[in-house]
């Protein structure tokens, strides 16, 4: 059926929900626009990753936090608040095996290059997924349009990117030399 959502995405996930209600007053108006962007990483991540054990598990947590410190530390150069959230998250939840990968999925996920990261660690496929996302599926890494367009119908934009332009713009203007210091190489 054209137009229609597949049964199988993932569509709640207690970890991703319950962080964003925990931060829901600081993250604000862009609340929806945040929780859509990462359903559709983690989704689009889930079609990309190997079926490994705790997959999604372990997306979802790299999902939740990976820009989570644009708001709980008001800047646009969040790579390490959203690292410190996501390992001390770990910590209380008993999780901390993972803690390297999941600060290497946040690291690098607007690594411009292939993460260097271990094989079998889900950096790669999350890297890919958020740069699916941001592109609006210009950069598809070989993930099917019909993909792409059914996750993005089922957890439409909602003003997420707009307002990526808006925090760069306001970077671009305070740090000229530094506009977008989430990006590498």
């Amino acid at each position: 059926m054209a137009g229609s959502t597949p049964a199988d995405l993932l569509r709640a996930h207690v970890v991703i929900d319950g962080v964003l209600a925990a931060h829901a007053e600081v993250i604000g108006r862009d609340l929806i626009g945040y929780r859509h962007h990462v359903y559709r990483v983690v989704n689009l991540a889930i079609a990309l990753a190997p079926p490994t054990p705790d997959v999604v598990d372990r997306l979802a947590v790299a999902g939740v936090f990976h820009d989570l410190g644009i708001w709980t530390d008001g800047t646009f150069d969040y790579l390490a608040p959203s690292i410190a959230l996501a390992t001390s998250w770990l910590h209380e939840a008993g999780r901390t095996e993972w803690t390297a990968e999941i600060a290497a999925m946040i690291t690098d996920h607007h690594k411009i290059t292939s993460s260097r990261a271990p094989a079998e660690w889900l950096v790669e496929p999350f890297r890919r997924a958020d740069w699916i996302d941001v592109t609006f599926g210009i950069r598809g890494f070989g993930l099917g349009r019909a993909r792409v367009g059914a996750i993005r119908r089922a957890w439409p934009d909602e003003g997420f990117h707009r307002r990526l332009v808006e925090l760069s713009a306001r970077r671009l203007v305070t740090h000229p030399f530094s506009p977008l210091p989430m990006l590498r190489l």
